[in-house]
């Protein structure tokens, strides 16, 4: 170790509280995280303001945090991946082994969703997004994927705190017929998007149940109009439904254990 080095103790504060938060199986607040660890208050407040900034931490509406968006993102480009990530991308492959349609793993950061990773081809035609871009939430399927797993006041709440902007022609402005197809995906376990958000685009998306409630994450594949015919919708809807069943029985065991 070089004579010259000495310890950052914010760091070390930082990784402390990081180590927390991953221990912890609930949401934390600042008096909570200050007392367990022993750290004054306004320190815990600047650290947590800080990473909340960075996206490595995002805040709950009762005022509390877990981790963000910032980890998945780093995960992916990680070689060993989030727990997540690692679970669903070869599910990602097998839906574009068979369907030869991109499709894309997110997860709901506020008003926004977050492609987290993706398989799609590098030759072929197709609608292709890059890991880290950020989506509007209110419309398309898998908006609507991630909304069906809020509670019905967090759904009201984002509904009435945002505008339902019109992207297409076919998208939904209206704020009691969106909620009710999000709460059809909730019933359904699907969501399918005909050219809501982009013209000529059409999409399907199935929540995923990753069993932490802090986290809302689906799969959604998307396609070129011409490329999904209206007798192979019904098809493809199984095959992801089954395909989000298979999962979340893994999420499922991970959770309870042998």
């Amino acid at each position: 170790m070089p004579n010259e080095f000495k310890n950052v103790p914010a760091i070390e504060k930082c990784f402390s509280i990081l180590q927390l938060f991953a221990e912890s199986k609930q949401t934390l607040g600042i008096s909570e995280i200050s007392k367990q660890l022993g750290l004054n208050k306004s320190t815990v407040f600047n650290i947590i303001y800080t990473l909340k900034n960075l996206e490595v931490l995002e805040q709950m509406p009762d005022g509390k945090f877990h981790f963000g968006t910032m980890l998945y993102l780093l995960g992916n480009a990680n070689g060993k991946k989030s727990e997540l990530i690692q679970t669903v991308h070869p599910y990602l492959e097998k839906i574009y082994q068979q369907n030869k349609l991109s499709a894309f793993l997110g997860i709901r950061s506020g008003h926004r969703a977050i492609i987290v990773d993706k398989v799609d081809s590098a030759h072929d035609i197709k609608i292709s997004a890059e890991i880290g871009m950020r989506l509007p939430l209110l419309v398309g399927a898998g908006g609507k994927a991630l909304l069906s797993q809020l509670s019905n006041p967090e759904i009201d709440q984002l509904l009435s705190a945002n505008t339902l902007r019109e992207f297409t022609v076919k998208t939904c402005t209206d704020k009691k017929r969106f909620k009710k197809e999000v709460l059809n995906v909730r019933k359904e376990g699907i969501a399918f998007d005909d050219e809501e958000y982009i013209d000529g685009v059409v999409a399907f998306s199935v929540p995923l149940k990753a069993n932490r409630p802090e986290l809302q994450a689906a799969i959604w594949v998307v396609g070129l109009k011409h490329q999904i015919h209206s007798e192979n919708i019904s098809n493809i809807s199984n095959f992801l439904k089954k395909i989000a069943d298979d999962i979340n029985q893994r999420f499922y065991m991970t959770t309870v254990g042998p």
